[in-house]
């Protein structure tokens, strides 16, 4: 049953990964603990990740 998951789960991301464009089309801006926008560069990947507290 995990194996038929975990295939599902990894034809499922190649397939939604393959139905993107190639450059997007206008650029992703996000806001950072200053509020100071910060905009990712678009001539190459990029991969970001959140880190999130609660206080």
């Amino acid at each position: 049953m995990k194996l038929k998951l975990l295939l599902f789960l990894l034809i499922s991301a190649v397939v939604i990964s393959g139905c993107g464009t190639e450059k997007m089309s206008e650029p992703t801006t996000l806001l950072n603990q200053d509020k100071q926008e910060v905009a990712f560069p678009q001539e190459k990947p990029v991969l970001f990740f959140f880190i999130t507290t609660y206080t």
